[in-house]
């Protein structure tokens, strides 16, 4: 017998506070193999990110990189709103550099859910303040 997949606001839910927890295998399990994130702007992270992999490893593993080790980064759910396989999804990230200076940002993903896995995202946040916190002087 096999288990139907949850609803797309509920695979949102379960990732972003995956994501929160820190729990590495519920963050990789809520991507399709094919996924894709596209994130703004024309910062060292901007573009679009193809593949489960590539999305875990290297863009959220890399703006993890830039982030004081061992400094909490508070993930807080604020918002979210499904309708079919498209759910819009707000949150707040507060952490600390790797530099010291403090990270405070809004954001909002548009999330395509099909059969349990995240497909897609479309991320949309303050840029300006990611690349004057997280990537001072083009760092």
């Amino acid at each position: 017998m096999t288990t139907a997949p949850l609803p797309p606001k509920a695979v949102v839910i379960r990732y972003v506070e995956a994501v929160r927890d820190g729990d590495l295998d519920v963050v990789r399990d809520s991507f399709a193999p094919d996924a894709t994130w596209d994130y703004p702007g024309s910062l060292p992270i901007s573009g679009v990110w193809k593949g489960r992999d590539a999305i875990v490893e290297d863009f959220l593993g890399g703006m993890g990189a830039r982030l004081m080790p061992g400094a909490p980064l508070v993930i807080a759910l604020t918002n979210v709103v499904a309708d079919g396989e498209q759910v819009v999804a707000e949150w707040t990230s507060n952490g600390t550099t790797a530099a010291g200076a403090a990270y405070s940002n809004r954001c909002l993903g548009v999330f395509v859910v099909r059969d349990g896995r995240i497909t897609s995202i479309r991320e949309y946040a303050d840029t300006h303040h990611v690349a004057e916190v997280l990537f001072p002087a083009g760092k």
